[in-house]
């Protein structure tokens, strides 16, 4: 279930509680679903009880309290806990988390991508700049992975005028120039230095990388022990793991980043997200393989497998921006 998915089952929970006479409030058009923040649990929180307290004439916890059992009873949903002043938790049964993993397997490096956009033209007027160039180009892929179309122009008045670089990028290299321009917000000043082509976890562009470069391993190692990803229930300890939690999180949230990132026109929201990813995997890499003369078991092909999901979703985001994946690093 991904995030959009799940924003729907919340907006459900409204109306039948509003068809109930529990709530009195027009049922909004949308709800934020997002992967928990601090003091939070489960795999997805909502406000939805603090959009919904004022006109309810009620305190979000209580509004909480009222949506809590209709949301609880939905397909797919195993729990869902209230933290502080009325935050919805949501926690998935774990059919559906390997549900992501299966989708993201069978997509490939079109997992994200929809029609939401198509037969709509986005005009970009930009001017002779290198940044504004590459932006551009991005969001030529962004959009296109939405349905939509891009269309560049250079004329006055421009509306893509992105803070310019200070120093000509091309030094660095094809893939660190284009990160040094994209992973900053536009209003940004990006940062044109060596940092970026450091092989150390400071460096945001090598975690993606290197954890891309990490999934490819962990396969070609899988298949000299003679197994193969196979998406499906884990042992118990792992898929409590807040590591594990956080990735799937992750990955189910890509859709929705790709579908932000190409109606506002950032970029950067993508390559924030592919770092989100890259560190969340490399927490879970390390437990994929057997150990000793541990034998390969369900288990280990469904960590695989969501161990390859997270590669390919990385592959696809830096695709999009124009960035190499290599499989050694």
């Amino acid at each position: 279930m991904t995030p959009v998915e799940l924003s729907r089952t919340v907006l459900h929970a409204v109306r039948c509680a509003v068809d109930q006479g529990e709530l009195n409030v027009t049922v909004p058009e949308r709800v934020v679903v997002a992967p928990p923040g601090p003091g939070g649990c489960g795999d997805y929180a909502t406000n939805v009880a603090l959009q919904l307290a004022r006109p309810a004439g009620q305190p979000p916890r209580r509004v909480a309290e009222v949506l809590r059992p209709y949301l609880a009873r939905s397909e797919g949903v195993d729990d869902v806990e209230i933290t502080g002043p009325g935050f919805l938790n949501i926690r998935l049964e774990r059919s559906v988390s390997y549900a992501v993993v299966q989708r993201i397997l069978e997509d490939g490096d079109r997992y994200g991508h929809s029609d939401a956009l198509a037969g709509h033209v986005v005009e970009l007027r930009v001017p002779y700049e290198v940044r504004a160039e590459v932006l551009a180009d991005a969001l030529i892929r962004i959009v296109g992975s939405q349905g939509g179309r891009v269309e560049v122009e250079h004329r006055e008045p421009v509306n893509l005028r992105p803070v310019p670089a200070p120093e000509d990028p091309a030094p660095l290299g094809l893939d660190a120039a284009r990160w040094a321009l994209l992973h900053p917000a536009p209003h940004d000043r990006p940062r044109i230095s060596a940092e970026h082509l450091v092989q150390r976890e400071s460096n945001p562009l090598f975690r993606v990388r290197y954890a891309h470069a990490r999934t490819r391993a962990v396969r070609r190692n899988a298949a000299d022990l003679g197994f193969t990803a196979e998406p499906g229930p884990e042992d118990e300890a792992t898929q409590t793991a807040p590591a594990h939690t956080a990735l799937l999180a992750a990955l189910a949230d890509h859709p929705r980043v790709l579908a932000r990132a190409a109606a506002h026109r950032t970029p950067h929201r993508l390559a924030r997200h592919l770092v989100s990813v890259a560190d969340a995997a490399l927490v879970v890499l390390p437990a994929v393989l057997p150990c000793g003369e541990e034998k390969p078991s369900a288990a280990h092909r469904a960590r695989l497998a969501l161990a390859e999901a997270a590669g390919t979703v990385l592959a696809g985001g830096l695709s999009l921006l124009g960035i190499d994946a290599p499989d050694h690093l």
